[in-house]
């Protein structure tokens, strides 16, 4: 005995907007005053540098085979791969 109880659904919303802004606020109160944005972009640049820095030949290849396809960013800004 299959009854239509559609018209006995009560609808539910969950507003997460108010919890949404306190948690990213508390994120930045975490981060500190001290925090500067600009500067770990920065580190995080030269790190990347470093890390790829010093390949011989044949790691410089393989780098390159990565990056040609999308497995690993390239230089520049947005380093994002494609894929």
């Amino acid at each position: 005995m299959n009854q239509d109880r559609t018209n006995e659904v009560i609808p539910f919303t969950l507003d997460l907007s108010v919890d949404e802004s306190r948690r990213r606020a508390e994120v930045i109160a975490a981060l500190g005053a001290d925090w500067d944005p600009l500067a770990v972009l920065q580190g995080e640049d030269e790190a990347y540098a470093l890390l790829y820095s010093g390949l011989d030949g044949e790691q410089q290849r393989t780098y390159d085979l990565l990056v040609a396809a999308g497995v690993l960013p390239g230089e520049g800004s947005g380093r994002a791969p494609s894929h």
